[in-house]
């Protein structure tokens, strides 16, 4: 008989509401959270220590600001050279990958967790968890939400206040609701911002 918690992992429906084990990892990862979220910024180094023992990986320079929020935290896989900034929230049922040198900016949430359109099984306490995967020098800009099951390509930035309900491949800008490629990133965009914006007349 598999547990709840290998039925998540293998992206089964399973119980994740009545389940006494997943009640209590997820109490134990709240608690962290907790103090993570009531700790000073100051505080630089006992952060970087909370959060690497609430994540089942960090790689090296990483920086989550509070208040962030996760279910089970050991779920979450983080590579070198990351940056989270405040009011992000990851729904870890499944794993969820970071590579390295991503960015993510205010206010993102990243979903592993959805519900049986059912109502008898969605009222029941059953739901299922897919993995999210973000590749290496991923931007993903403010108020981005990512749905289960989505993979991210490496070099590629979501624009803010998408909707990322499909994958999305490498070297994009991907942007909307749902979230779809704009254009491919090229050699053209190293030359950008080296000069002054022109500004909309009456703005400058």
């Amino acid at each position: 008989m598999k547990s709840e918690k290998e039925k998540a992992s293998e992206g089964l429906l399973y119980d994740a509401n009545y389940d006494g084990q997943l009640l209590r990892e997820r109490a134990e990862c709240a608690d962290m959270t907790h103090e993570l979220n009531q700790m000073r910024p100051s505080m630089a180094a006992e952060r970087e220590a909370l959060l690497r023992r609430l994540l089942g990986r960090a790689g090296k320079a990483l920086t989550i600001l509070s208040p962030f929020f996760c279910d089970y935290g050991y779920n979450i896989s983080i590579g070198d050279n990351f940056f989270m900034n405040m009011n992000c929230v990851i729904l870890d049922g499944a794993k969820v990958t970071f590579g390295d040198n991503v960015f993510v900016a205010p206010g993102c949430g990243f979903y592993t967790a959805g519900h049986p359109l059912d109502s008898q099984r969605r009222n029941s306490g059953l739901e299922y968890a897919y993995p999210i995967t973000v590749g290496n020098n991923v931007w993903i800009g403010a108020q981005v939400c990512v749905l289960p099951g989505v993979t991210i390509g490496d070099n590629t930035v979501i624009g803010a206040g998408s909707v990322v309900t499909r994958s999305i491949p490498a070297n994009v800008l991907a942007a909307g609701n749902p979230c779809r490629v704009i254009r491919a990133i090229t050699e053209a965009d190293k030359e950008r911002y080296t000069q002054p914006p022109r500004l909309p007349h009456g703005e400058g």
